[in-house]
């Protein structure tokens, strides 16, 4: 776990890497669920597209603190995390995930120990085809994602630093 963090605060302290694109702000579009207001760790990247058999995968490996983001295409006609999913990433100690995408199950999920950023909640499920990648850049709301970039979430956003921060 990293050391008690603000977003605004983390804003504040590196307008640098800010203004040269070390460190970048997600638009405010996420809706934050799971019981974790605040949480960070690295990235582990996903791109899929209505499909969650990969996010299930990866999601039922150690998370050892890091934080799944997964591009989704910003689709909002399927979930790609549900309860089940949630309660995957608990008890495998994933300190979050964030999908540039839709989640179900949203009491579930709230009753979860992680932190969860999706764009919305929609009641139908993914297909699980497994097709996608795994360990990709990715875009999330038009910003890139690295694996290994450092991903802080607060209840103020979600910011991604090139390097760790808190």
């Amino acid at each position: 776990m990293t050391t008690p963090f603000a977003t605004t605060d983390l804003c504040d302290e590196h307008e640098a890497r800010l203004e040269d694109g070390r460190l970048a702000v997600l638009p405010p579009v996420f809706q934050r669920f799971g019981r974790r207001t605040a949480f960070a760790g690295p990235a582990v990247t996903l791109r899929v597209f209505e499909d969650n058999a990969l996010v299930r995968a990866t999601l039922e490996t150690p998370g050892d603190g890091q934080v799944l983001v997964i591009d989704g295409g910003g689709s909002l006609r399927r979930a790609l995390v549900g309860g089940q999913l949630a309660v995957l990433a608990q008890d495998n100690g994933w300190a979050g995930i964030v999908v540039d995408g839709c989640v179900r199950d949203t009491v579930e999920i709230d009753a979860c120990d992680v932190g969860v950023r999706a764009l919305a909640a929609h009641p139908r499920r993914s297909s699980k085809r497994g097709i996608g990648e795994r360990d990709v850049w990715v875009q999330v709301a038009g910003v890139t994602v690295r694996p290994g970039d450092w991903i802080y979430a607060d209840a103020d956003g979600v910011l991604v630093a090139q390097e760790r921060l808190a």
